[in-house]
């Protein structure tokens, strides 16, 4: 608490509260960040199964588009007319899905053209292949 040190005897009654507040603001920092750690922390012991089916997974066709924008259709060089053969072909499949494998210096022209040729071979499941960032 301030005192005054005039001359009469009234004393100051203001209580400084800037103190509290950083103190405050620190135990909510602690907490944001030790919250998801204790959410996460929960030990589950889930229940196990078997199954006499066997689940197949649906068929994927790989297609790999290079820097200078060579298409390759599961490890083989294509033309686009092969291209668009060889998704007519796989497209009798329903369950086709496609993963795209596309160099980050492709030009978009040349992704734009495998995702025509798939969707007018009527596949309508396509993925975009990526490579998570590093954390350094």
């Amino acid at each position: 608490m301030a005192m005054n040190t005039g001359g009469d005897d009234n004393m100051m009654s203001e209580i400084n509260v800037t103190p509290l507040v950083d103190v405050m603001l620190v135990l909510l920092t602690v907490f944001i960040v030790t919250a998801p750690l204790l959410m996460n922390s929960v030990p589950v012991n889930l229940p196990k199964a078997s199954s006499d089916l066997t689940l197949t997974q649906p068929e994927s066709i790989n297609i790999s588009i290079t820097a200078d924008g060579t298409m390759y259709f599961s490890d083989d060089p294509v033309s686009p007319e092969q291209l668009d053969v060889a998704l007519n072909e796989a497209a009798q499949n329903v369950d086709t899905s496609v993963e795209i494998f596309a160099d980050e210096k492709a030009e978009y022209g040349t992704v734009a053209k495998v995702m025509a040729a798939i969707q007018r071979a009527g596949i309508s499941k396509f993925t975009f292949v990526m490579q998570p960032e590093s954390d350094s």
